[in-house]
């Protein structure tokens, strides 16, 4: 299986964005303004201010029932907003890594099947999957570090490993921005790092812009550029370094919080005073 580094990962984006020179400049990407997101008359997330630019880790964290769907959806344009605008670059083209429950696995379809669904909206109507799309889905399974189980069911891998395909089939799609939806759910400590590794790394490498709803805050707290956490109807957003303080996790949660460095890694640990 791949392992990707991240010293190796960081100098290859600093090597990237050098020999960009001035192409290289963060474009918008998706654009909130003073959007209020809800259904029918009932507001989830009033007034969101915010912008999504190329080359980013946006992660949108809090508990269930907080918002962050309804802000994934809005951002994907599947949402409207209540009021307030949400503009994406026409440029965009997202790809999609759904919660790995909600994936159907009452047939055994192969991992290569699976990663292949992701090449359905590059073709058209009624088109059936060529060799050659059936030779870049194994190249997206390869990338991901599992090209030795394109054959096995899906429904037989681990949790790590089928989200090592749910990410290959929205690689498929050939995106510029990738979107995943609690991508390290129920996973154990070696696979969640691995995971969220990989997509450091198609990130800084790959050149991809990053969006990553999650309940989990320290998951993200090492690895996203911007935050948005929403609790209980309340919203912090900004850049990580901003938002990662003890005093505003403290007050957006509602009790004490602690935010430390240790071996080099933000951990975010529940406790100490709160005033």
């Amino acid at each position: 299986m791949t392992r990707h580094s991240s010293s190796a990962d960081m100098a290859a984006w600093v090597a990237r964005r050098a020999i960009g020179g001035s192409g290289s400049t963060a474009r918008e990407l998706v654009e909130f303004d003073h959007a209020d997101l809800g259904y029918g008359k009932r507001r989830i997330v009033a007034d969101l201010s915010l912008a999504l630019c190329s080359g980013d880790h946006l992660a949108i964290v809090g508990p269930n029932g907080s918002g962050k769907t309804t802000m994934l959806k809005a951002l994907l344009g599947i949402l409207r907003p209540m009021s307030g605008t949400v503009r994406r670059h026409a440029d965009v083209r997202f790809g999609y890594v759904p919660q790995r429950q909600y994936v159907d696995e009452a047939y055994p379809f192969t991992s290569l099947e699976i990663a292949l669904m992701g090449r359905y909206p590059l073709l058209g109507v009624f088109a059936r999957p060529s060799r050659r799309d059936r030779e870049a889905v194994m190249q997206c399974l390869d990338h991901v570090g599992i090209a030795d189980l394109a054959v096995r069911a899906y429904r037989e891998l681990s949790g790590g490993q089928k989200q090592r395909v749910l990410i290959a089939r929205a690689l498929a799609a050939k995106p510029n921005v990738l979107v995943l939806d609690e991508p390290t759910n129920d996973m154990d400590l070696g696979s969640e790092q691995a995971i969220m590794e990989l997509v450091r790394h198609l990130r800084l490498v790959d050149g991809l812009t990053v969006v990553m709803v999650s309940h989990l805050l320290n998951v993200v707290a090492n690895y996203a550029e911007t935050l948005v956490i929403l609790q209980d109807g309340a919203r912090v957003a900004g850049r990580a370094e901003d938002v990662l303080s003890s005093e505003n996790l403290s007050r957006t949660y509602g009790i004490p919080v602690q935010v430390a460095d240790l071996a080099g890694r933000r951990v975010v640990v529940p406790g100490g005073s709160y005033e």
